[in-house]
């Protein structure tokens, strides 16, 4: 990339913490963060917030009336926003534009809603202000009192990281020095659950870890929802308070055969980390953090993609979803806050299950992927600052 993107700040809220010091302590450890609901009618693992957090957002819904009828995936993103313009030194006179994506959006709101006028015949007055998916980022700009442009997106599994493309498209293009980007999503619901049970893809896994993300020799798919959100600063150039640099982005897309399909070699990541890593020397690259959802063909196809770009240069390979779940249009930006806490610890988290790997060098580059429904795949390249 020819112009410099530094992220400045990277805040979140999910069922590791909302500091980056509980989060890194619940990653040193090798326990899940799975616990069983009922949903969808029956016993279901799921990663839920962890109670400070559940704090964090309670008092949030109960500070201005207006809050008390959004949707958990709006409230989510406006607390990691909060905390991420805090980090990055942001006041209200500061002009930065807001990205922040939903895969589903408000997904326990409009069940709720819907649900009322099957009972009644009737909706309620704020269904649709409160369940269209913009609401996310102009909550999150009315919350922050910004002034820049505000866009919500959602691009399935994927959404959080193409809001960083977004930003970085923009600082490029000049048309912004500042980007708040990221993912929101709150799923925890029946239907939303009886629909990933209805693909055959979520677990139902009784082992010590239900879900075996990066497990390949795995029978069954061992997916498993959780939620929370999580936002990065971005801003052009190279900047004093810089956690990482962006230093490379790369999309792609493939033709499907199926709507949820991907093809197995995962033709699309291939591109996406080809176009990211650019004329990067691949034995630069120290860890790649995985999508890796937990689903057979998803795991296994992710990995022969980065089997066939890296040869016999395999970086240090991880995900988080073993631990945390899937938590859709936020996962990637989860995906990135766990990449940059192991370039400052200078650490690499592995998968307990799997075959152990050894850091041999100190973690300088880090490529993150994320794919979606149709065959959408992004990878950005961050190196430590």
């Amino acid at each position: 990339m020819s112009t410099i993107i530094s992220i400045t700040a990277i805040a979140s809220i999910s069922p590791l913490g909302n500091t980056p010091e509980a989060i890194w302590e619940n990653y040193l450890n090798e326990n899940h963060c799975f616990t069983e609901h009922i949903l969808d009618l029956k016993k279901t693992f799921v990663a839920t917030l962890d109670a400070n957090s559940e704090q964090v957002v309670g008092a949030l819904r109960e500070s201005d009336n207006k809050y008390k009828s959004l949707d958990k995936s709006v409230l989510y993103a406006m607390a990691a926003s909060r905390q991420a313009m805090q980090n990055a030194g942001w006041t209200q006179k500061d002009v930065f534009g807001i990205n922040i994506g939903s895969s589903r959006g408000a997904t326990d709101l409009f069940e709720k809603h819907y649900q009322d006028y099957l009972q009644t015949g009737k909706a309620q007055t704020l269904a649709s202000p409160t369940t269209t998916l913009g609401n996310i980022s102009s909550w999150v700009a009315h919350d922050l009192q910004s002034s820049g442009p505000e866009i919500s997106h959602s691009i399935t599994c994927s959404t959080a990281l193409h809001a960083v493309l977004n930003g970085v498209a923009w600082l490029r293009a000049g048309m912004a020095d500042k980007f708040l980007v990221g993912g929101s999503e709150a799923p925890l619901t029946d239907f939303t659950i009886a629909q990933m049970r209805a693909l055959k893809i979520y677990s139902n896994s009784t082992e010590e870890y239900p879900n075996r993300a990066l497990d390949l020799e795995k029978k069954q798919s061992t997916m498993i929802l959780g939620e929370g959100a999580g936002v990065c600063c971005l801003e052009i150039g190279k900047k004093e308070n810089a956690l990482a640099y962006i230093e490379g982005i790369g999309y792609a897309t493939e033709i499907l055969e199926h709507n949820i399909s991907i093809s197995a070699e995962a033709t699309c990541f291939q591109k996406s980390m080809k176009m990211a890593l650019g004329n990067t020397d691949l034995s630069e690259i120290d860890v790649i953090v995985m999508h890796a959802p937990g689903t057979i063909k998803g795991d296994l196809t992710e990995y022969k993609a980065i089997e066939t770009v890296f040869g016999e240069s395999l970086p240090l390979l991880t995900t988080n979803k073993w631990k945390i779940g899937h938590t859709f249009g936020a996962s990637g930006i989860l995906s990135m806050e766990f990449a940059i806490l192991m370039m400052q610890h200078n650490r690499f988290i592995g998968v307990p299950f799997a075959e152990a790997q050894i850091q041999t060098k100190p973690i300088k580059k880090v490529l993150i992927n994320a794919v979606g429904f149709g065959g959408n795949a992004v990878s950005v390249l961050i190196q430590k600052a």
